[in-house]
């Protein structure tokens, strides 16, 4: 029999980019050695020192002038620092003089808690095939024009699943058909039961079992083809936001302002031209120093009010890619793509080798339509496989470029970054930046909706105070009326 039908799972990615062959530069001539020590590249920014002492920003910086050797562009290269008002900010995030209040040691230690007839199916197996009969309200000609047709409309796929998962086996078959053959001639034979005489009626179906299988493939190729198609999409919109996006570097830009300004004056953190992505989901714990605002719910205020015309309205766009979309991706391994890839194109062969068989040992009257429609769709397969293979590999590429375009580095143990290593840090902090937001839009929203009270309230004091026109009672006015 055919092997069962394949169930759409998992969804990789091709070895891993060999880095390029370094080599060793020639050494300095001797009397160059000792100035070559004490010369280092200076830092391509200002030293930056803040007018009273910062909370300092644990990032690890990156300078540009060391990346030089990286023949891709980061994303550093094209982001600028805006220029941004520090007064506000000095007052919320400078260090305190008053130390924190500390628990005593033993505080923070805590403690540890009536008619006879032949049964050839055991019990079990005779009580599955009856529910299923039970529950179909069919005839057997209606699955046998399915199946020979393939026509869905009145037996529909679940149901030829569960056809096929309970048809019998070859062992159950020669004994019902061992038992017909020996009642042919006796006239008080005993009959079947209605289970074995459903599963022979089954098995007279011409090649039933390879016709489901090939319909049910069919079924589950496009579906899986289809999910397949999805995820490396969302894939690929997540990638292209990070990389393309104005506003995400905008925020990148917010967030390095700032940074470089609480790491003023610090030889290792300050006058940095970047930071390593891992700092973004920390910046909600970095507290203002009256322990109201975070450092994130800081920047996403000083974004919407300074860079968002639409902050506060319904058209307000999230600036950032959408933590759904991001958590998606996370979840994503190259390594499924491939592996439903190649689970697929073994699936066709096995479809191909089914299709053929049928068509050898078939009637003329029942080779079509399943002839016609399941060559069609195995020439149809083979060219989607090869589209969407193609379409993994550029969008393995894409990722990869990503890692780059960020600094990004594989973690230990790994072969090459996972989509989980870069896109974990990117979740984290836009379902944070996110909340954020809406808070802050709403208050925005607040402001907007009192500033227009007010103006209304103005307007009708204004309108209440109307200046009546005198009446007229001078010699003029007595003079006037006469004439």
């Amino acid at each position: 029999p055919p092997p069962p039908p394949p169930p759409v799972g998992t969804i990789c990615v091709p070895p891993a980019l060999p880095g390029a062959l370094g080599y060793l530069p020639p050494p300095l001539p001797l009397g160059l050695y000792s100035l070559a020590l004490t010369q280092e590249k200076l830092p391509r920014k200002t030293l930056m020192e803040p007018p009273r002492p910062m909370k300092p920003l644990y990032w690890t910086r990156i300078q540009l002038h060391s990346k030089k050797d990286v023949c891709s562009s980061l994303v550093w290269d094209t982001i600028e620092e805006p220029d941004v008002d520090f007064d506000e900010f000095v007052e919320l995030f400078s260090k305190t003089a008053v130390k924190e209040k500390k628990q005593p040691l033993s505080d923070t230690i805590t403690k540890s808690k009536a008619k006879q007839v032949v049964k050839l199916l055991n019990n079990k197996r005779s009580q599955a095939v009856g529910i299923l009969m039970s529950s179909l309200h069919l005839d057997m000609k209606d699955i046998q024009c399915a199946v020979l047709n393939l026509d869905n409309n009145v037996v529909d796929l679940e149901t030829l699943q569960a056809l096929y998962e309970i048809r019998a086996q070859q062992e159950e078959l020669d004994k019902i058909e061992k038992h017909i053959k020996s009642c042919k001639d006796k006239d008080n034979s005993k009959p079947l039961d209605k289970p074995e005489q459903f599963l022979y009626q089954l098995s007279l179906i011409p090649n039933f079992s390879s016709r489901v299988f090939c319909i049910l493939f069919q079924s589950s190729f496009s579906e899986c083809m289809s999910l397949i198609t999805r995820k490396l999409e969302i894939l690929q919109r997540v990638c292209k936001t990070l990389q393309e996006s104005e506003t995400v570097k905008k925020i990148l830009g917010l967030v390095l302002a700032f940074g470089n300004f609480m790491n003023g004056g610090n030889r290792t953190r300050g006058q940095a031209d970047g930071f390593t992505l891992d700092i973004l989901p920390k910046l909600k714990d970095v507290k203002s120093s009256d322990g109201v605002k975070s450092l994130l719910s800081y920047i996403v205020a000083y974004y919407l009010r300074h860079f968002d015309e639409d902050a506060g309205r319904e058209t307000c766009v999230f600036p950032l890619p959408e933590p759904h979309d991001l958590f998606q991706s996370s979840q994503m391994k190259f390594d499924d793509f491939q592996k439903d890839l190649t689970r697929l194109r073994k699936d066709l062969r096995a479809c191909t080798s089914e299709v053929e068989k049928v068509c050898k040992v078939s009637d003329e009257d029942n080779l079509q339509p399943f002839k016609e429609k399941m060559e069609d769709f195995i020439a149809q397969a083979k060219t989607e496989l090869e589209t969407l293979d193609i379409e993994l590999g550029s969008t393995h590429k894409l990722f990869l470029e990503l890692t780059v375009f960020f600094s990004v580095k594989p973690k230990a143990g790994e072969r090459e970054i996972s989509p989980n290593t870069l896109f974990s840090i990117w979740h984290e902090f836009t379902s944070d930046f996110k909340e954020q937001w809406k808070k802050e839009n709403k208050a925005i929203l607040k402001e907007r909706l009192k500033a227009a009270e007010e103006c209304f309230r103005q307007a009708k004091e204004k309108a209440s105070y109307s200046v009546k026109p005198k009446h007229a009672s001078g010699i003029k006015a007595k003079l006037g009326m006469k004439i």
